[in-house]
């Protein structure tokens, strides 16, 4: 017998509703094949859709564009973590670790309430992989193309072992004429194109997060990945934040993302080594997917993947 799964939309990086960047979360109950999980990623239609499993002492994580499957999403973390809240998994303040494929990533919550209190954007907290940025010479393609863009060369580019390429533009580069910049992009750029900038006092007021003004914006174009824009990028402010860190001499920064949909973050080192992120989340909508594996489908193979993909 079907008995559906618990499901739901949470706008990650924005405190309220139909902003920041929109993933789904299904809370499963026995591992599914991978096959499966990207099929009904694929229909749900987010940037990515985040498969929960619990294990013992934390959770299993993966993570899915609509055509593919990624090693690392920070939103779709900060949404996996809301989501538990929300369905009483994890306590006001409490945390857990989710195994993904980018090794254990340490979540946690922020001066959250009552368990299920969808009408109300609540902090949370996540630690993410710091991937070092290695300085290359920009390919003259993607210089011609930005330049035509924003009427300005780029100032600086690096390549990282994320699969991201990073593109430091002038504090007086027009960030809002990049829309639809993904349809243009070519070679390695589109498997992820972080553009970034310095902030100046006055400088696109809006960008504040839990008060506080941002330092930095950015821009993240992936159509590689299925994602022509991605609204607000987890895995690429805690690649970019380090370079802001050390510009600034400071161990907190705070990132922006000038999306048709924005949002931001806190960024700061991690005695682990990683980079913390905190930022709200809201929940959109909640409901029961009837939509389980196929029968067919239901083997040991999956049991394996799982094991795979999230370690011992």
């Amino acid at each position: 017998m079907v008995k559906g799964l618990p499901a739901v939309l949470i706008e990650a990086f924005s405190a309220a509703p139909l902003g920041g960047n929109g993933a789904a979360v299904v809370l499963l109950q026995k591992p599914a094949p991978a096959i499966w999980m990207q099929r009904l990623a694929g229909r749900l239609r987010q940037s990515e859709t985040a498969f929960l499993l619990a294990r013992d002492r934390g959770w299993d994580l993966r993570w899915f564009t609509p055509s593919m499957e990624v090693p690392l999403c920070g939103h779709a973390t900060l949404a996996a973590t809301l989501a538990l809240h929300h369905w009483q998994r994890l306590p006001p303040d409490g945390a857990t670790t989710f195994h993904t494929r980018s090794g254990p990533l340490r979540v946690g919550l922020l001066g959250l309430s009552k368990p299920g209190e969808a009408q109300k954007a609540h902090l949370a907290q996540l630690e993410l992989p710091c991937f070092h940025l290695e300085p290359r010479a920009a390919p003259q393609p993607l210089v011609s193309l930005l330049s035509e863009r924003v009427q300005q060369a780029p100032e600086r580019f690096w390549h990282s072992p994320l699969g991201y390429q990073v593109v430091l533009l002038q504090p007086s580069a027009p960030m809002d004429r990049l829309a639809g910049l993904g349809a243009d992009l070519s070679g390695a750029a589109r498997q992820g194109l972080v553009l970034m900038q310095a902030l100046s006092e006055g400088h696109n007021p809006e960008a504040r997060v839990a008060g506080e003004r941002a330092d930095y914006q950015v821009r993240f174009f992936a159509p590689g990945l299925g994602i022509d824009e991605d609204p607000v990028t987890g895995s690429a402010h805690a690649l970019v934040a380090p370079y802001w860190m050390e510009h600034w001499q400071r161990p907190r920064v705070v990132g922006w993302q000038c999306s048709d949909r924005p949002g931001g973050m806190v960024c700061e080192a991690s005695s682990s080594g990683m980079i913390r992120l905190t930022g709200t989340g809201h929940l959109l909508w909640e409901g029961t997917l009837w939509a389980e594996p196929e029968r067919s489908w239901e083997h040991s193979a999956a049991e394996k993947d799982w094991g795979l993909a999230c370690g011992p």
